[in-house]
């Protein structure tokens, strides 16, 4: 079509996913014809006001492999607007090295964020052939800082050099007791993963000796150093290791036989090396590894609902128990990998060397703190050795299933590339479906589209998507109306093509947690004389007495929030929310919703959800705006709980709890209500309908396939204030009907429908046909005489 062609269907594009889709026509046809009047073309949009346009040129650029054009990409490190900054050092990533750049890209790397990540990921790019010179650029970089996360930057960085030359320097640097504990341990982290290892495990032991924080760091150092993937229940690292093995602060191994030492157990064998292809008869079952980095996953679920510990983190529990647990057999063990501290990611090593079987957690230290996933991207190399170790070290991985375009799935799929471990992709329309959410409702605009990227990285990230899709063996999709339509007109993808590839599979919830909550609150709530089927007066219900002896704990807990009200708020039916404090959940949006319509007269909002001791930034951005809406001295007045975050089993009561309302505190007829900007799938949705409730739904996504609208639920576009009020009080009229055959319905979608079981029964074959047909490339190809 022409560039100039190109480049006007980005400017005249209806919405701005589609003028990035359009952005790929122009870098394709700037590589094909790398012309003056091609470089004309893109240097017009540069200078244009128009971000996507201007964003479009800058990796065109790349594309032409021109000098010139190079020159002209090289220049754009330095200009004003730090979006294009940012754009050119991912950009010349593509390129041949280029001495000039080399300098730019270091001083990016030290202020650090989302663009430092970008500019040492081509740094290192570049040092596969030009490592020497990359060496050399960083050594003399570090000659002028002081700062030590400066300083820390540069040397990961050096780490990221393969050649020789490299690994003097940070030995040097790792043993220097003169240099800050953050710069030491980049150096000792890089150690691990040099191919020069002559006289490292020396160096390393004696930072092992020396104990603390830095000898944590030396070991896992020492066990990265391995070349060959250990056999089960034989890690010399873990296991007999002078040094390491005989570390108390390790414990002893959990797993199968706990042979504390994991020497040979006399029936776990040994797996194959790692990236081998397993067929029938080589082991029962396969080994799927799952992960998570930005939630602290235990099987407690203790953390749900704080900082990033969002819905999948219940999910990636509750599902690597439903598969080990299955009948069939066909997945035997499960490694669900999310982000932990330094001395528990030690502990979990010797779990997963010495157990062949069940689900197991393995947990990847990132940051001394916990980090929210729009702030991990600087913490790539960190998680991609973090990865590689944990799945080394379980050996036998058959398959990765990434799930998110962040930090944690860009690392894995390196690491599965890396080591021949074939992906399953879970492909959402994230951030696609948050981009057209907000440029409808007039947030995001095609002028300001430069400064958005810079805080949510979309151009990114929906590159991101596209990329860990085209790599994968097989991709899998939440079920959504017109779900052909959406994936091609949202993330460009046809599902049309190659569909056995292509599966649908729905998220599940655990139905027996949801029953017992139910079962539980109906029998606490009974003597007071509802039922979903009475017409009794709330006012006159909640003056029945509750016997604390029935009521559980969750529930006991529940009653102890909403005794803080004020008098005349109780007895009014409850809107709750269950899900993390973030923007994109719009709990601080379902608040001022709430409280700026008569919705506040009709019922008292609980938001079930966050770290309220210890926020987050983003979940700070939510209290804040809530705050602002109602200060914490006005909620029991106004009716407003927030409750932190909980457990998914006492969300689960709390949520019955609102169906079924608790006396003297809340009538029956609570409604649940979602105030996302998208949900892809939702399963606290799934699980509010599961109990009973009738639910308030985004119209886009994946409730669309399961709400009723008007019977099980409401569907409505949630970032519209007025039409989210209007919708919630529709909701509150129908559950003020108490319609058992309602709620019997809403739950028997779920039961048929969206079940973890069922979920773990649809994953489980799609495994065994990625690894069937991985051992059919393993088997020698004859070529014709």
């Amino acid at each position: 079509m022409g560039v100039q062609t190109a480049m006007d269907d980005v400017l005249d594009s209806p919405t701005i996913l589609h003028a990035l889709r359009a952005a790929d026509d122009v870098a394709f046809e700037a590589g094909r014809d790398p012309s003056v009047r091609t470089l004309r073309v893109l240097m017009s949009a540069l200078a244009s006001n128009d971000d996507i346009a201007a964003i479009a040129a800058v990796h065109a650029l790349a594309e032409m492999h021109d000098d010139e054009a190079l020159t002209q990409l090289v220049a754009l490190l330095s200009d004003q607007r730090p979006f294009i900054r940012e754009h050119a050092a991912w950009a010349l990533g593509q390129s041949a090295p280029r001495p000039e750049a080399v300098g730019r890209l270091l001083a990016l790397v030290i202020r650090g964020g989302f663009t430092g990540m970008l500019a040492q990921h081509t740094i290192e790019r570049w040092a596969g052939s030009a490592g020497d010179a990359m060496a050399m650029a960083v050594e003399a970089a570090l000659l002028g800082i002081t700062d030590a996360s400066s300083r820390a930057s540069l040397v990961e960085t050096l780490g990221l050099v393969p050649q020789p030359i490299a690994t003097r320097r940070l030995r040097e640097v790792a043993l220097d007791d003169t240099e800050p504990d953050d710069v030491r341990e980049a150096a000792i982290a890089a150690l691990g993963q040099r191919r020069d290892t002559a006289g490292l495990e020396e160096d390393l032991g004696s930072l092992l000796a020396a104990g603390g924080r830095l000898a944590a760091i030396a070991r896992l150092a020492l066990i990265d150093l391995d070349p060959v993937p250990p056999a089960h229940g034989a890690h010399p690292r873990l296991g007999s290791h002078p040094r390491i093995g005989t570390n108390p602060g390790l414990g002893t191994n959990p797993g199968p036989g706990t042979n504390p030492g994991l020497g040979p157990h006399p029936t776990l064998g040994a797996y194959p090396p790692f990236g081998t292809p397993t067929g029938a008869g080589t082991r029962r079952g396969l080994t799927v590894a799952q992960l998570f980095l930005h939630a602290d996953i235990d099987p407690s679920l203790s953390a749900a609902g704080a900082g990033d510990n969002g819905g999948i983190a219940t999910l990636l529990v509750r599902l690597g128990d439903a598969l080990t647990q299955a009948d069939d057999g066909d997945v035997t063990r499960v490694l669900t990998l999310s982000r932990g501290p330094l001395q528990k990611s030690t502990v979990d090593l010797l779990q997963l060397a010495g157990t062949p079987t069940g689900h197991l957690y393995g947990h990847i230290p990132l940051a001394a703190e916990p980090v929210a996933s729009a702030a991990a991207w600087p913490y790539r190399v960190t998680a991609r050795r973090g990865i590689r170790r944990v799945l080394r070290t379980a050996g036998g991985v058959d398959v990765v299933h990434l799930r998110m375009a962040d930090v944690g799935s860009l690392a894995a799929a390196d690491v599965a590339r890396e080591l021949g471990i074939p992906t399953v992709f879970t492909v959402a329309p994230d951030p696609h479906s948050v981009m057209r959410s907000l440029e409808e409702a007039g947030t995001l605009t095609r002028d300001g589209f430069g400064e958005a990227d810079l805080r949510e990285h979309f151009w990114f990230r929906t590159h991101l998507v596209r990329t860990l899709a085209a790599s994968a063996s097989h991709t899998v999709f939440f079920p959504r109306p017109n779900l052909v339509d959406e994936m091609r007109d949202l993330v460009g993808l046809d599902l049309t093509s190659r569909g056995d590839r292509h599966t649908v599979v729905a998220e599940g919830v655990d139905l027996a947690v949801i029953d017992r909550a139910v079962a539980e609150v109906r029998a606490a709530t009974a003597h007071a004389g509802g039922t979903d089927q009475t017409t009794t007066d709330a006012r006159t219900l909640n003056h029945a007495t509750a016997h604390p002896a029935a009521m559980s704990p969750a529930l006991l807990e529940l009653s102890a929030l909403l005794s803080e009200l004020d008098e005349e708020r109780r007895g009014l039916p409850l809107l709750i929310s269950v899900g993390r404090l973030h923007r994109v959940k719009g709990m601080a949006t379902l608040v001022e919703t709430w409280a700026r319509s008569p919705l506040a007269e009709r019922a008292n909002l609980v938001i079930v959800g966050g770290d309220l001791d210890a926020p987050s930034r983003d979940e700070q951005d939510e209290l804040t705006r809530i705050a602002a809406i109602a200060r914490p001295h006005e909620r029991p007045r106004r009716g407003l709980v927030l409750a932190g975050h909980r457990p998914n089993d006492v969300a689960a009561r709390w949520m019955a709890a609102a169906r079924f309302g608790l006396p003297e505190l809340a009538a029956p007829g609570g409604v649940y209500v979602c105030a996302s900007m998208k949900e892809e799938f939702g399963l606290a949705l799934l699980e509010a309908m599961a109990t009973g409730l009738v639910v308030v739904a985004p119209d886009a996504g994946g409730p669309a396939t399961y709400v009723d609208h008007g019977d099980t639920g409401f569907l409505t576009s949630t970032w519209d204030a007025e039409r989210l009020a209007h919708t919630i009080a529709a909701a509150l009229d129908r559950a003020a009907d108490h319609d058992a055959r309602r709620a019997e319905r809403a739950r028997e979608v779920v039961a048929s429908r969206f079940t973890i079981e069922g979920m773990a029964a649809t994953l489980a074959p799609i495994y065994a046909s990625v690894v069937a047909q991985e051992a059919q490339y393993a088997q020698p190809t004859r070529l014709p005489a």
